[in-house]
C-alpha cells in the first residue's frame, strides 16, 4: 500500500512539473558569438504566453540589460550584454508564475575575426546564379515533408526545378575553369510558400525562416561545407539577403510581435494580421524609388515607396521599429560568422528605411572593416546611384553602403547593342556619356556593373549575337568597376521575360539528371558555345590579379568615327579596349590615341593572343572588339 501511495505521489509530482513547464518554441538567434565589438545581443523568444515571463542567468560575464514585452503575449525580447563572456553553454532561467524552464544557449568563439575577414572588391568577378536552376546534386531533398504544397516540374518555367547547394558544390571546378572569383547565389533561406496560380518562390525572395537554409536547397551545414570548399577553390561567396520584406507564411504575419512589426495595410491591421492578402486590396508599392531622394517628394509618394508591399505574398517589414532592425542586423552577422560568407547582396535596398539600413551598414562595417555589401538600387541615373554609396556628398546622411549596382551601365549597353555609334546619344556614346558622371561616386571602382541579371532580359534576348556580347563583356571586364556575370552567358544562354521571368532563369544544361546536353564539359558544348566560353575564360583569367585593371587610371575617348576606346594605365602597363560600334569596317587612327600608345609599336589582343601593330592605323572589322595590352 505504501508503495502504491509513493508511486501515486511521484506521478502527481511529475504531472505537476509537466504542467508547470514553460513551452518555448524557438529562440533567435539559435546561438551567438562572443568577442563582438558590440556586446549587445537581442534574443527573440517565442512560445505560448512567454511574454510575461521573467528571465535570469548566472553565466559569468553576461548580464540581462532589459526584457521587452511586446504586443503579442507569445514573444519576449531579451537584451543581453556579453562584454565579459567566454565561449560555453549559458543557462537561461525562465519563470512565469509557477511555470519554469531552463534553456541551454550556446555562446561560441568567433571564427571570422573582423579585420581579417575580407570581402569582394573590384579585383573580383562575381558569377550570379540561381540555386534552383543551376544544378541538382541530390534527389532526397526534392520533396520535403512538412513544407507547404509545392511542385518540382522542370517543364514549367515558374515552378521549382530541383537545383540545390550540393549541385553547385559539385561544379566548383567549372567556375575555376571559367575564371570567375566569387559566387553570388539568389537567396537560399527557407521560402515555405505554397505554389499558386502556376507560381512558386523558387527564386528565394520570400523568406519564412531567417536562420534556416531552405531544405529543398540543403542544410545549414551543407551551406557551410559549400562555402568552405569554394574558399579552397579560391572562390568567394556572396549571400543574397532581403530586409525590405518577408514571405507571407513567416510566423510574424500570423502572430506579429508588435502592431508595427510589418507595414500594415488598413484591412490587415483591422483583421489582427491574420487575413490572407491574395485577391484583397493592399498598399502596393509604386516601384518608384525617386521619392526617397527627391527633395520635393510628397508624403503619399514616399509612403508608397517605403511602406507599400512589393507583391501580395511579401509583407513589408518596418525597419523603423528598432527591434525589427536589430533582429535583421544580428541575422546578417550570424551568417557571416556561421557560414563564413564574403559579402552580401541586399535586395530592394531603397525600398527599406534608409536610416535603418545605414545603421545596419555601419554596424557591419564596424565588425568587419573589409567586408563588402552591394545594394540593389534600380534607377538608371548615375546621380541617383551615387547618392547611395558610402561617403557620398550628395546624400543627407552617410549610407555606409560600399557598393552600389550600376543600372545606368546595364541600361545603356543594352540600348547600344542594337545601335550604331554615330550620333551623340547613340551606340557607345551612351556608355561614354554615362561614365563621364563617375565624379559623382566616392569610389567608382566599388560600383558593380553588369549587362543582365535574373530580373532582366538576357543580353542575347532570344538571339545569338556574339559580336555584341563580346563588346559588352569586354567593357564590363576592363572598365573601372566591379563586374558581375550572369550564369550561362558564357555558353550563350538566352531568353526574355515576354511570357514569364522563368524564361531568363532557365536550367543550366547538364546540371540535372537526365539532361541530354552538358555545358559543364567541352565535349558537351557546341562549337559556338566552346568559342564563347574560351573567349570569356581568356579574358577572365587575364583579369585575375591584373593591377592595371584593379588600380589603373582610366581614360576614355569620345567615340570617333564609330570607334570607342577606353584605356587603363598602371606602373607602365597599359591596356586599351577598342570597339568598332558600327556594322561597317572602321579604323583605329593611332595618332588620335598617342597619349596612351606613346612609342609602343606593338601590343597583344588579349582575346585572341594575336599581335597588333600600333605604329600604324589598325583596321577593324564590323563590330570587332579588341583588348590590347602593351
Amino acid at each position: 500500500m505504501k508503495r502504491i501511495l509513493l508511486l501515486f505521489t511521484l506521478f502527481l509530482a511529475v504531472t505537476t512539473t509537466m504542467k508547470a513547464a514553460l513551452k518555448i518554441d524557438r529562440i533567435d538567434p539559435t546561438d551567438w558569438y562572443v568577442g563582438m565589438k558590440n556586446p549587445s545581443l537581442q534574443l527573440m523568444v517565442y512560445g505560448p504566453g512567454i511574454g510575461s515571463a521573467e528571465v535570469t542567468t548566472d553565466y559569468p560575464g553576461v548580464r540581462i540589460d532589459s526584457l521587452v514585452r511586446v504586443d503579442s503575449p507569445n514573444y519576449l525580447l531579451v537584451y543581453l550584454n556579453l562584454s565579459g563572456a567566454q565561449p560555453g553553454e549559458m543557462k537561461l532561467h525562465f519563470k512565469n508564475g509557477r511555470q519554469k524552464r531552463d534553456v541551454a544557449y550556446r555562446l561560441k568563439a568567433r571564427e571570422m575575426a573582423g579585420a581579417e575577414h575580407r570581402g569582394f572588391t573590384n579585383a573580383d568577378v562575381l558569377y550570379m546564379l540561381m540555386p534552383d536552376r543551376f544544378a541538382s546534386g541530390k534527389a532526397d531533398n526534392d520533396q520535403i515533408k512538412g513544407l507547404n504544397t509545392y511542385v518540382n516540374n522542370r517543364s514549367e518555367p515558374s515552378l521549382r526545378h530541383g537545383g540545390d547547394l550540393e549541385g553547385i558544390r559539385q561544379h566548383l571546378d567549372y567556375f575555376n575553369d571559367l575564371g570567375v572569383t566569387a559566387l553570388w547565389f539568389t537567396p537560399v533561406l527557407e521560402n515555405n510558400s505554397p505554389d499558386h496560380n502556376g507560381f512558386s518562390t523558387y527564386h528565394g525572395y520570400a523568406t519564412t525562416d531567417y536562420y534556416k537554409v531552405d531544405p529543398r536547397f540543403g542544410t545549414n551545414e551543407e551551406y557551410r561545407r559549400l562555402t568552405d570548399e569554394a574558399h579552397s577553390h579560391g572562390l568567394k561567396v556572396v549571400m543574397d539577403m532581403i530586409f525590405n520584406h518577408c514571405g507571407f507564411e513567416h510566423p510574424w504575419v500570423k502572430d506579429m510581435p508588435t502592431h508595427d512589426w510589418i507595414n500594415l495595410p488598413k484591412w490587415l491591421e483591422e483583421s489582427g494580421g491574420t487575413s490572407d492578402p491574395r485577391g484583397t486590396s493592399f498598399l502596393q508599392t509604386s516601384y518608384k524609388l525617386t521619392p526617397v531622394v527627391d527633395p520635393y517628394a510628397s508624403k503619399v509618394d514616399l509612403k508608397e515607396t517605403v511602406e507599400g508591399w512589393f507583391v501580395p505574398t511579401m509583407p513589408d517589414l518596418n525597419q523603423r521599429n528598432p527591434h525589427v532592425m536589430t533582429y535583421l542586423i544580428q541575422n546578417s552577422i550570424w551568417w557571416i560568422e556561421t557560414v563564413g560568407i564574403d559579402g552580401i547582396r541586399m535586395d530592394t535596398y531603397p525600398y527599406a528605411d534608409a536610416k535603418a539600413m545605414a545603421r545596419w551598414m555601419h554596424e557591419i562595417d564596424n565588425e568587419y572593416p573589409n567586408f563588402n555589401t552591394v545594394g540593389e538600387t534600380w534607377v538608371t541615373e548615375p546621380a541617383y546611384t551615387a547618392t547611395w554609396q558610402k561617403d557620398s556628398k550628395l546624400a543627407p546622411f552617410n549610407s555606409y553602403l560600399k557598393t552600389v549596382m550600376d543600372f545606368s551601365f546595364y541600361d545603356k549597353i543594352n540600348q547600344a547593342k542594337s545601335e550604331e555609334t554615330d550620333g551623340w546619344w547613340q551606340g557607345f556614346n551612351r556608355i561614354y556619356n554615362s561614365l563621364v558622371y563617375d565624379y559623382l561616386y566616392p569610389n567608382p571602382s566599388s560600383v558593380m556593373a553588369f549587362i543582365e541579371n535574373h530580373d532582366t532580359d538576357r543580353f542575347l534576348g532570344n538571339g545569338t549575337d556574339t559580336l555584341a556580347l563580346k563588346q559588352a563583356l569586354a567593357l564590363l571586364l576592363t572598365i573601372n568597376r566591379t563586374p558581375q556575370l550572369y550564369y550561362g552567358t558564357e555558353v550563350l544562354m538566352n531568353g526574355t521575360k515576354e511570357v514569364t521571368d522563368g524564361n531568363v532563369r532557365k536550367d543550366f544544361p547538364g546540371g540535372f539528371p537526365g539532361d541530354t546536353k552538358n555545358c559543364f564539359t567541352r565535349e558537351g558544348r557546341t562549337r559556338a558555345e566552346n568559342a564563347m566560353f574560351d573567349w570569356c575564360s581568356r579574358l577572365l583569367h587575364w583579369r585575375k590579379g591584373n593591377e592595371v585593371i584593379t588600380k589603373g587610371h582610366q581614360t576614355q575617348f569620345i567615340p570617333w568615327k564609330g570607334v570607342y576606346v577606353v584605356a587603363r594605365q598602371y606602373g607602365g602597363h597599359k591596356v586599351m579596349t577598342v570597339i568598332n560600334g558600327t556594322n561597317s569596317p572602321a579604323s583605329l587612327e593611332v595618332a588620335r590615341y598617342a597619349e596612351i600608345i606613346d612609342n609602343a609599336a606593338r601590343g597583344t589582343d588579349v582575346t585572341t593572343g594575336r599581335t597588333v601593330r600600333l605604329d600604324k592605323d589598325v583596321s577593324l572589322r564590323p563590330r570587332q572588339t579588341m583588348v590590347v595590352e602593351f
